[in-house]
């Protein structure tokens, strides 16, 4: 046994079978668009045998590309354990492309030194008017409905490099970004991100409210697109304090007289 291990160790590496690899990287560009996925989705996604995609991410694993837990269970849990949900570590995150990272956070330092936050803004805005414009462009087809426009924008997002995908919940719908090429920068000069809420307001048409960034740490970028009503909620409510803080205000008046 001890021999045998001499002779591999001599051998070198072993090559790896080009048929794994191509299946892990779609593997890995799944787990990038989903967040995270456990076997059996991969499985039905990839037409594989959960064997199979267990074989993979076992070594995925042992090469920390990938980190399982337990996915959450609402309701009564029932027997047996809940399924592991897979998702790629940080470090597979940045074999990923990025937009030149340092350099990019170089020139925005020198800007914000020389010119102030106003001028880093002012660039953030400049620097995602094309994204806008070819997004748009996309979203000929869209309509009107902002739901509708949010699975348009997704798919033009995916296209631009951002793996976004668009879903209705209660209270709107949800526009996920599963990767950011500047992440590294926008963590240090947040403007990015505020330049591209504003776009992804304009082009869905209503507002929209950031809930979480790549770039602040989260696995995801989530936008909350609002439905009508809920925004009609929100203003009556901002209506109704606005009335109280100036009766509070009538009332300190009189009392100071």
């Amino acid at each position: 046994m001890k021999n045998a291990a001499v002779l591999a160790e001599r051998a070198g590496p072993v090559e790896r079978d080009p048929v794994d690899v191509r299946t892990r990287d779609r593997v890995a560009q799944l787990l990038l668009q989903y967040g995270s996925a456990t076997t059996s989705e991969l499985s039905d996604t990839l037409g594989l045998s959960c064997a199979a995609i267990r074989r993979h991410l076992d070594a995925m694993l042992s090469e920390g590309q990938v980190e399982a837990r337990e996915r959450p269970v609402r309701g009564p849990r029932g027997r047996g354990r809940p399924a592991k949900v897979f998702s790629l570590t940080e470090s597979a995150r940045e074999s990923f492309p990025h937009a030149y990272d340092d350099l990019a956070s170089a020139a925005l330092r020198w800007i914000a030194q020389h010119d102030g936050p106003a001028a880093v803004s002012a660039f953030a805005a400049a620097q995602v008017a094309a994204l806008e414009e070819r997004c748009r462009a996309a979203m000929q087809e869209a309509g009107d409905d902002p739901m509708a426009r949010a699975q348009a924008l997704a798919r033009a997002l995916t296209a631009e490099g951002y793996a976004a995908g668009a879903s209705t919940i209660a209270s709107g719908g949800q526009l996920c970004q599963h990767h950011c090429p500047v992440a590294h920068v926008a963590a240090e000069f947040p403007q990015l991100c505020e330049a591209e809420t504003r776009v992804i307001s304009r082009l869905v048409g209503t507002h929209v409210q950031r809930l979480a960034t790549i770039a602040n740490g989260d696995g995801v970028c989530t936008t909350h697109i609002p439905t009508r009503r809920v925004l009609e909620k929100l203003s009556h409510n901002e209506q109704d304090q606005d009335q109280t803080d100036h009766d509070k205000t009538d009332r300190i008046v009189r009392t100071a007289q």
